[in-house]
């Protein structure tokens, strides 16, 4: 196909989106009787294209994020406060926002574990996040799998 030559220059994410929007159309034709089924199929079956590498970004070391949770004083409240938001940022890697709507009756306990249950995050996805609950022993920390 001749679309397929104009395709070269793009990343493979965008040539998979695009082939996604070819296949719905096909399918709309086809429910529209406007082609038959085999021709369906058989426009259909292009493959995405592979993607390849490693994903771009710039996330915190260990160290840093240490460093990071001891900036706020957690003497006064709204200290205590500030801990808590960033642990939960840092600790359950939560977006801004699904921090933002975070609710109370949001953390539970299940199979042992507690959770950020039920997060509504980026496209409207549902996800559960396990809050990672450090104790101190001795000299090193452990999470509450022990």
């Amino acid at each position: 196909m001749e679309w397929r030559s104009t395709l070269e220059s793009l990343s493979p994410s965008t040539i998979n989106v695009r082939l996604s929007a070819v296949r719905k159309m096909v399918g709309e034709a086809r429910r529209a009787g406007m082609i038959g089924q085999e021709e369906a199929a058989s426009l259909t079956d292009i493959p995405n294209i592979r993607q390849k590498g490693t994903r771009l970004g710039n996330w915190l070391t260990r160290e840093q994020a240490k460093d990071l949770l001891t900036v706020p004083d957690r003497s006064p409240l709204k200290g205590k406060r500030d801990y808590v938001i960033l642990a939960l940022l840092v600790g359950c890697a939560l977006r801004r926002n699904e921090l933002a709507e975070l609710d109370v009756t949001t953390i539970q306990q299940r199979e042992g574990r507690w959770v950020l249950a039920d997060l509504e995050g980026k496209g409207r996805r549902i996800r559960t996040v396990a809050i990672p609950i450090w104790v101190k022993k001795g000299n090193r920390c452990l999470d509450d799998r022990g």
